[in-house]
């Protein structure tokens, strides 16, 4: 079949590679460089966790949202002028952390996209010829003591219960793993299965390329609606005219919403606004990727050197960056490594996670027609699970059963009296 991907980023990357390798004819719509700053998959944090299971949302968050409406300063913030418009989404993603029975569930469902990532990514590094881009060098949680560990034993009690395995690392321990951090840092945990990325933007590039060299076709275009006829779409039409198909796939990150609605589905998506800064680092940062518990932020050596990743910031894809956030992640790494104090800040970027209010993707064939299929919304987790959605896709199409239960990612789930 005449397969049309709308987005290059790593989830419309991997369709395609999937798709073209099951033998369909791919055209790949992206109106600017695939994995390019515009992406999602460009300005993460560069972690494939399978520690990622633990949602935004979780039991008594609501009591923090007046802080987040005041604190400047805070790793969430609500922009004030878009709350009206943000409050039904708002209201939603609240109550489904409201109690421990369903992060429970939100956590063992992201494991069914995460719990192999690593290992996917590697071997996809491998096949687009980027092995050294993907690394499993372990992931680092730094805390103050364990006080500050137990005091998250939630998150924590989620990740066991979705089978992750960790160590314990004292201070002696920690600051020989990383001699450059702080010694307010006196325990650690280190997933020994964690990887990362080492240059998201190649390596997202490199499976286009790949996936063009079995004969897919790049258009520089933007998807805007389908023709049907019926129940078969035809088309998709694009901004720069219509390409004829037999079937769509939907992986456009925050921008698929509009795509979505015009396919018959209202998806309650929303910008969760991120923020990364690059530092200069030399050898006064850390050797391998860490997250300070008290920045909540990502710290990873990567090619253009060390990324600062995090933030949440809910307002509109079109309001302006406020690149307080970016200067916040900056004034953090600084402390949590002193030699960092004078590393040359080289870069800035912020972007739109897409994010659904029930905190999984939205996995499934269109309610309006079969033919389209939704690859979008991954929120955090869209780069670790970009290769598995990609295999999941191309099996719905196949109409084969699919590796993994995509029933919690159904398009319809949010018509259908769920969260």
């Amino acid at each position: 079949m005449h397969i049309v991907v709308a987005g290059a980023g790593i989830v419309g990357a991997s369709c395609a590679l999937e798709l073209i390798r099951d033998g369909h004819q791919v055209t790949i719509l992206e109106p600017e460089t695939p994995g390019g700053r515009q992406s999602a998959s460009f300005g993460h944090g560069c972690w494939i966790s399978p520690a990622s299971v633990v949602p935004m949302s979780m039991p008594g968050l609501w009591k923090q949202v007046p802080g987040y409406l005041l604190d400047r300063q805070g790793p969430l913030v609500i922009r004030w002028r878009y709350l009206a418009r943000l409050a039904p989404w708002l209201l939603r993603f609240l109550a489904a952390g409201a109690t421990v029975s369903r992060v429970e569930q939100t956590a063992k469902t992201l494991a069914t996209l995460l719990m192999d990532s690593p290992d996917r990514h590697l071997a996809l590094s491998q096949d687009v010829d980027c092995a050294d881009l993907v690394r499993r060098d372990g992931l680092l949680y730094a805390y103050r003591d364990r006080a500050a560990f137990e005091a998250e034993a939630l998150s924590w009690h989620l990740r066991r219960l979705t089978g992750l395995v960790w160590r314990e690392l004292d201070g002696a321990e920690l600051h020989a793993r990383e001699p450059g951090l702080s010694d307010r840092y006196q325990f650690g945990i280190l997933v020994d299965g964690g990887a990362h990325c080492h240059d998201p933007e190649t390596y997202v590039a490199a499976i286009v390329r790949r996936t063009v060299a079995l004969g897919a076709e790049v258009r520089s275009a933007r998807a805007t609606g389908f023709a049907f006829d019926g129940l078969r779409v035809t088309a998709v039409t694009t901004d720069q005219g219509s390409i004829a198909c037999d079937r769509a796939v939907i992986a456009s990150g925050i921008w698929s919403k509009h795509l979505a609605a015009l396919a018959g589905d209202g998806i309650p998506l929303e910008a969760e606004r991120g923020y990364h800064a690059v530092l200069d680092d030399g050898a006064a940062g850390p050797h391998f990727p860490v997250m300070p518990s008290d920045g909540r932020m990502a710290n990873t050596p990567t090619a253009g050197g060390l990324r600062l990743s995090g933030q949440v910031e809910l307002a509109s894809v079109e309001a302006p960056p406020n690149w307080t956030r970016a200067d916040i992640l900056v004034a953090h790494a600084r402390t949590t490594y002193p030699a960092l104090e004078n590393g040359a800040v080289r870069d800035r970027w912020m972007g739109h996670r897409p994010s659904t209010p029930d905190g999984l993707p939205v996995i499934g064939p269109a309610s309006r027609s079969a033919d389209i299929i939704h690859a979008f919304g991954h929120g955090h987790v869209g780069f670790a699970s970009g290769p598995i959605t990609g295999r999941l896709v191309a099996d719905l199409i196949a109409g084969v059963p699919p590796s993994r239960d995509v029933r919690p990612f159904a398009p319809n789930r949010f018509t259908l009296g769920w969260l």
